[in-house]
């Protein structure tokens, strides 16, 4: 609703702070799951608006972070769950690409859309995990499940990831050596 605003607490502030600064980090990790800005935008408004009325039992606990962060795979997964609309395509971008970062911008749609293929739980884990660059422990934790779990998700994730099309000009020829991290 255009200009609501809840009724103030003295726990307001505090949930603005986090909010204001966690927002960008957020909504990074909400794009890389949903892989469509408008979905993220909404994906991390709606984590906030549920998170606030608990936030004076959220802020006092060891990692609020990564309560948040669970609650916000939660609600992608939960979005699954869901009917989903079925988004028009048109043939016309709605902006034009900057000249230079045509070459990155091709490389990073050509992930997303590799990434869009794997499950929600499998891209939840490699998002978290890679993107996020939390330890397996703490994927394990915030998608409730054992760090076994994570390396077998994580695994499966990343093979795919490897096998799909779009990423195969990527892949390393055989007989020419690159450095680790450059690979998927």
């Amino acid at each position: 609703m255009p200009g609501f605003r809840p009724a103030r607490t003295d726990s307001s502030p505090d949930f603005e702070t986090f909010a204001a600064a966690r927002w960008p980090g957020l909504l990074r990790t909400a794009y890389l799951l949903t892989g469509d800005h408008h979905e993220a935008e909404d994906l991390v408004q709606v984590t906030l608006a549920k998170l606030y009325p608990a936030w004076p039992r959220v802020r006092g606990l060891d990692e609020p972070d990564a309560y948040v962060r669970r609650a916000l795979v939660n609600n992608n997964l939960s979005r699954f769950r869901k009917r989903r609309v079925v988004q028009l395509l048109t043939s016309r971008l709605p902006e034009r690409a900057q000249e230079g970062g045509a070459a990155r911008t091709e490389e990073r749609s050509l992930l997303l859309e590799a990434l869009g293929t794997l499950p929600p739980r499998q891209r939840a884990v490699v998002v978290l995990r890679y993107w996020e660059d939390l330890s397996e422990q703490q994927t394990a934790e915030v998608l409730g499940c054992s760090p076994g779990n994570v390396k077998s998700q994580a695994s499966r994730g990343l093979r795919k990831l490897r096998d799909h099309p779009a990423l195969a000009e990527f892949q390393p020829r055989p007989g020419r050596e690159e450095p680790a991290d450059e690979r998927l």
